[in-house]
């Protein structure tokens, strides 16, 4: 009778094992993803964490439509998220957004991607007559002087290297239409001055720079 009961439950898991087998282990991988996710998450340490905050957008390795936010300067980052809440930078997803933040919230945010490691953007590949177009635009502009070497940004000048192409030529051609102001016009000035296909040809050169290149330390993650 011992036997029969033992061959009876043998059987039942060999079932079980056949027919659910595969869900089951789908259910512990799942666990085990989930234990790593929640570690990982942890490990970021208190809020803003890049898991849960802009990534939908800014993701850590960048956006071709949106700015990467990874290692930009402190001060630009909270300079932006300012004007944006006041509406001298109109942009209808950012501005609603900026306008919850408090000083202090704004100067967490702001402290928090620039301590992040600089991204590359290898999802953009350029003509390489196009990118030797851009270099030759940037250096007779003179980029670096306010940009920093290796175009990396400093103080309230941002990092232009490896940002998105897209979003490069957005801004090239927001600053030369004017929707977009700079401090003393500067940026308006340069980027009026330039063509379409200049504008184009220097986005494309910038968004192929790898910021770690030009020699940028951030502080730490």
């Amino acid at each position: 009778m011992k036997k029969i009961i033992l061959l009876g439950i043998a059987t039942a898991v060999a079932l079980l094992l056949v027919f659910q087998g595969p869900a089951l282990l789908d259910g512990y991988r799942l666990m085990r993803d989930l234990d790593r996710y929640t570690a990982a998450y942890e490990a970021e340490g208190p809020w803003p964490h890049l898991t849960d905050f802009c990534r939908g957008c800014h993701e850590s390795k960048g956006n071709q439509n949106y700015p990467s936010l990874m290692a930009q300067p402190a001060p630009y980052l909270s300079a932006q998220l300012h004007k944006m809440a006041s509406g001298e930078r109109v942009s209808p997803n950012m501005g609603p957004l900026a306008m919850t933040l408090s000083e202090a919230e704004i100067a967490q945010v702001a402290d928090y991607f620039s301590r992040q490691a600089p991204p590359e953007n290898p999802w953009f590949l350029a003509e390489p007559a196009l990118v030797e177009k851009g270099k030759k635009l940037v250096d007779a502009g003179g980029c670096a002087a306010c940009h920093g070497e290796g175009l990396v940004g400093r103080d309230q000048i941002p990092r232009l290297a490896g940002q998105g192409y897209n979003y490069l030529v957005a801004q090239l051609n927001a600053f030369s239409s004017g929707t977009r102001p700079s401090p003393g016009n500067v940026m308006n000035q340069l980027a009026s001055a330039l063509s379409p296909d200049d504008r184009q040809a220097v986005a494309a050169f910038l968004a192929t720079l790898k910021p770690e290149q030009a020699g940028h330390s951030p502080a730490g993650n």
